[in-house]
């Protein structure tokens, strides 16, 4: 059986940039959960640390998560949240 790859994790988003990082998600979250290799995928506002946004996503295999991290990097997304800290764990999963 070949692995699944999990990201668990947050952002944190500066005040100035919460505005089009918030627009900006909707699309995000709708192209990643229509990739083909995506399972789940979700990215929620925490309710305890104003600005951090919590982070949870699975790929059927590496090859999909490669795929995934490719497309964000040349989207709008990978633009407008460039430079924005992130803390994630990637790990294999069965």
């Amino acid at each position: 059986m070949t692995p699944k790859i999990r990201l668990t994790g947050h952002i944190d988003v500066p005040t100035d940039r919460l505005d089009s990082i918030e627009a900006a998600l909707v699309e995000h979250k709708a192209l990643s959960r229509a990739e083909s290799g995506c399972i789940a995928f979700s990215v929620e506002p925490c309710d305890q640390v104003e600005g951090r946004f919590l982070v949870s996503e699975l790929f059927r295999d590496q090859a999909a998560f490669e795929a995934h991290q490719t497309r964000v990097k040349a989207s709008d997304w990978g633009r407008i949240s460039a430079g924005i800290p992130r803390n994630y764990k990637i790990e294999t999963v069965d």
